[in-house]
């Protein structure tokens, strides 16, 4: 059993690469969902900007896709490290590459 919490865990610490138009900015999900993701990040854009979203799977996989900003949250510097929820709420519009592998995470992820 240690194998599949240890697999939950690190699901929900992925890697993203994000951006309007590429993705230049580097973040983390808080979790992801069917529709969305939480993504960690002191970039915040202005609400429903579309971005292109990377993320980046253990095994080195890139899931691709647009999402649009449904909410942002920011703390100044000095607190960004204790504050919690501080980012974005991404809402997934369509998948660039990867939907199998990013379907299949969010259920690893949510067992």
């Amino acid at each position: 059993m240690p194998e599949k919490r240890d697999i939950n865990r690190r699901l929900k610490r992925l890697t993203v690469k994000f951006g309007d138009d590429t993705p230049l900015h580097v973040g983390f999900t808080g979790d992801i969902s069917n529709t969305g993701i939480f993504l960690k990040t002191n970039k915040i854009y202005p609400l429903n900007t579309l971005l292109i979203i990377e993320l980046h799977t253990p095994d080195n996989t890139i899931i691709e896709f647009q999402g649009k900003v449904m909410w942002g949250k920011t703390v100044p510097p000095g607190l960004a490290y204790t504050a919690k929820k501080v980012g974005m709420g991404i809402k997934i519009m369509k998948f660039l590459k990867g939907e199998e592998e990013y379907r299949r995470l969010v259920e690893i992820s949510h067992h």
